[in-house]
């Protein structure tokens, strides 16, 4: 029974693990999209139940030696299954070639099944048809959901937190190849297959050993850039951890997960992430001296609020500690770490807000990532905004990005009296709001980020890009609470219950 117990343990482990894995490829793959763990969790479970199918073939009686053929099986089962080690690699190089994630899926059902295939052979193996077999079967059931958990719970919570993927994958192949190994010793007889059989799971594991850094080497990159993907092509940075992958370009783009997340600068003269709706806050709030930001991300937005002149304290949330890593590396985020202003706490922004009911502020700020990746819900929703006005002072603003949702729009107007879109943001309070484009501009002409003017209202260069911006602050970025009520009418606000547009339009 000390045998069934391990096997099962192991056979759960491995199959679980190898599931957070390949969740997180796909996950990444599609930018954090809901239905890739939907889709991922059923090829899974086909593939387990197929797997266990096939097995039955195996578990005949009216044989005196028919336990030793699934047992034997059992190995070579085992050997075959680290072949899961290959398929992360092997999405990566079918999404750069046909850019249809979904084609990858039978992948995961093969490897599942291999997996799949294990708990039958053993259960059939080593508990003998008597008496005691249903509590023996009951035994070893518990080992493999036991191995299961911890499978799920060890590699999803702490081996990605110290390993980069390629590690955790090659660990688990490896674990499968000495199972396979020890139950050949516990099968064979010394001799010559014996010897045949461990050599050949050794040179398996040696060759995996050796051609793992090749085979995972350009792995993220190329599920990010998919058909884009040039070979050679490599990140500045790439940061795993348990809570996700942050990848950044050369040319200071950062990902997370996959999806677009920003970049680093605050430059409003090479503005190429937006960074002007953050300077567009200094004319929302006349005073925001307590200002919480939910997501830090580059810390380029962060920069630039914790130097408003009127702020006296940020506080920022932010779910993944990778993103601190990144600041030391670029210097215009870099004196974040160190800001008097500044107090940075790891943890979820909603939960925070929920176990910080006291925290009053007078503006919150949410950069928000794209309204149709999963999860996303919980800080859209019409229950989060509400969770957010009572953490608000009177007259306190919420400013968020609803990423181009009308939904989100929709949301807004319905919990907050009072709201005012500019570009892509929308500001909400129960005080009305307004934008005063001469204020601003003076604003900006003595706005200092980093001990460095953002803009020198001497140069002629500096004066036709306040120009630029109050023609398109005039033009296009500025809309109405009226305006957004009657554009957003009739549209189904966000709720927790309905997950917005995670699930398409």
């Amino acid at each position: 029974m000390n045998l069934a117990f391990g096997l099962a343990f192991l056979s759960g482990f491995v199959a679980l693990s190898h599931e957070i894995i390949w969740y997180r490829v796909l996950s990444f793959t599609t930018g954090g999209a809901a239905d890739a763990f939907a889709l991922m969790l059923g090829a899974y479970l086909l593939g387990i139940a197929l797997g266990s199918a096939a097995a039955r073939g195996l578990c005949r009686d009216g044989d005196e030696n028919v336990r030793s053929v699934p047992l034997q099986a059992v190995s070579y089962l085992f050997a075959a299954s680290a072949l899961a080690f290959l398929v992360p690699p092997a999405i990566a190089g079918f999404v750069t070639v046909v850019e249809v994630w979904q084609i990858t899926l039978p992948l995961v059902v093969a490897a599942a099944g291999l997996l799949g295939a294990v708990f039958p052979l053993v259960s059939h193996a080593t508990i003998p048809p008597d008496a005691r077999s249903g509590g023996r079967i009951a035994f070893v059931y518990f080992a493999n959901i036991l191995g299961a958990a911890a499978g799920s719970l060890g590699t999803g919570f702490w081996l990605l937190d110290f390993w980069p993927l390629w590690r955790v994958a090659l660990s688990l192949a490896l674990a499968s190849l000495a199972a396979a190994g020890l139950l050949a010793v516990f099968r064979e007889r010394p001799g010559r297959r014996l010897a045949a059989q461990l050599a050949a799971f050794a040179a398996v594991g040696l060759a995996f050993a050796v051609y793992a850094p090749a085979l995972y080497g350009s792995l993220y990159e190329k599920l990010q850039f998919k058909g884009g993907y040039r070979p050679g092509e490599a990140f500045a940075h790439v940061v795993e951890n348990k809570s996700g992958v942050i990848t950044v370009t050369a040319d200071g783009s950062i990902y997370g997960g996959g999806s677009y997340d920003g970049g680093f600068n605050t430059s409003l003269r090479s503005d190429r992430n937006g960074i002007v709706r953050a300077y567009a806050f200094a004319a929302l709030h006349p005073r925001p001296r307590e200002v919480l930001m939910i997501g830090l991300s580059s810390g380029s937005w962060a920069a630039v609020i914790a130097d408003h002149p009127g702020v006296e304290r940020l506080t920022i949330v932010e779910i993944n500690p990778g993103y601190l890593e990144l600041l030391p590396r670029y210097p215009i985020v870099s004196g974040l770490l160190k800001h008097p202003k500044v107090r940075i706490e790891i943890g979820d922004g909603r939960r925070w807000l929920v176990r910080n009911r006291g925290r009053r502020f007078d503006a919150i700020i949410s950069n928000t990532t794209s309204h149709w990746r999963a999860n996303v819900t919980n800080l859209l929703s019409a229950e989060f905004l509400e969770l957010v006005k009572s953490h608000l002072e009177k007259g306190g603003v919420f400013y968020f990005n609803t990423t181009g949702s009308d939904r989100a729009v929709r949301t807004a107007t319905q919990v907050f009296p009072h709201t005012l879109r500019f570009a892509n943001f929308v500001a909400c309070s129960d005080a009305a709001l307004s934008f005063d484009a001469g204020m601003w501009r003076r604003m900006l002409e003595n706005y200092v980020v980093g001990g460095e003017r953002v803009v020198e209202p001497d140069r002629a260069e500096d004066r036709r890009l306040l120009d630029a911006l109050g023609a398109r602050l005039r033009h296009e970025w500025l809309e109405t609470d009226q305006s957004l009520r009657a554009r957003s009418a009739g549209l189904v606000p966000i709720t927790d219950d309905n997950m917005g547009t995670e699930w398409g339009r």
